[in-house]
């Protein structure tokens, strides 16, 4: 398959089974809600050193949030209910709690109840207060900029992480552009994230390594600099090679993001040096999810 100049390769995504939630973080404007957002989903790029993956789905006006005032909406994934459940509670008490100005809520409606902001109340020594308003339960904790409201559960519900696709160009800053242009247009996309730094990843591994520490190490068949001295998937043309990484609810979600993100990459084409895109799996044997790039670009 061709589009536009650019080769899909007849290949596919192998992707896996996850927990996510969704938790949704006003402030007393845009600026300060995102910034409690930033520093809630950092160093969360990858479950294999980080413990989750997380990311900002998107801007929230103020008729989208609880409380009316400007929000961000962000999603945190993991391998299992018990350790998203950590991970929420721990980002949310070192980045939320702290924020100036700063409310949270749940983004997810049904699914298994976590705690969201059950025991943080107990920050507030005994003077916190409990609310129930329309059948969810909140908590008033007095902090010195006033109060920190916050809902007491969110929902936890089974997602897909690993969702992904390679860029193959002829220069670092055109695989770097296209994945820009693909990022761009996959946030317009609901229910999910790109966990890595502005979405793009540009040390794609392998399972396993010469050295037996680590079970990951740099995917020399995609590395331009090695294409002399390993086993390479690389023509002479292509001097780089980035990735996008997807996480989303469903199979269906990631999809959607897929398409549209290679789109955006296949719009530019190869006048503006993209020559393929590929993506990455383990042979179909680890993840039950499969993304065949072909197929989603018919």
């Amino acid at each position: 398959m061709i589009i536009n100049g650019v080769t899909i390769d007849k290949t596919f995504a192998e992707a896996f089974p996850m927990k996510a939630t969704r938790a949704i973080i006003t402030a007393q404007n845009e600026k300060w809600a995102m910034i409690s957002a930033q520093a809630m989903t950092g160093f969360a790029t990858s479950v294999i050193a980080c413990g989750c993956e997380a990311g900002i789905e998107r801007v929230l006006s103020p008729d989208e949030t609880p409380d009316g005032r400007p929000g961000v909406a962000i999603m945190i994934y993991a391998m299992g209910g018990k350790g998203l459940a950590k991970q929420l509670e721990t980002r949310a008490g070192q980045c939320v709690l702290t924020s100036p100005t700063s409310a949270l809520f749940a983004g997810i409606e049904g699914g298994k109840p976590i705690p969201l902001g059950k025991n943080l109340r107990f920050f507030g020594d005994g003077f916190q207060i409990a609310k129930k308003i329309g059948g969810k339960r909140y908590w008033r904790v007095p902090v010195m900029d006033g109060e920190f409201l916050t809902e007491a559960t969110t929902g936890m519900v089974d997602a897909v992480g690993g969702g992904n696709f390679l860029v193959l160009a002829e220069s670092q800053p055109q695989a770097l552009a296209a994945c820009e242009a693909a990022i761009e247009a996959m946030k317009q996309i609901p229910n999910v994230i790109m966990p890595f730094p502005g979405g793009v990843v540009r040390s794609g591994s392998k399972v396993g390594s010469k050295y037996k520490a680590l079970s990951a190490s740099t995917n020399d068949a995609f590395c331009p600099t090695l294409k002399g001295i390993t086993r390479t998937d690389l023509s002479p043309e292509i001097e780089s090679v980035m990735e996008i990484v997807i996480d989303g609810l469903t199979k269906e979600d990631i999809d959607k993001a897929m398409r549209v993100g290679i789109q955006a990459v296949c719009d530019l084409g190869a006048a503006n040096g993209i020559k393929r895109i590929s993506a990455g799996n383990y042979g179909g044997k680890l993840g039950p999810f499969h993304f065949h790039l072909q197929e989603i670009m018919a």
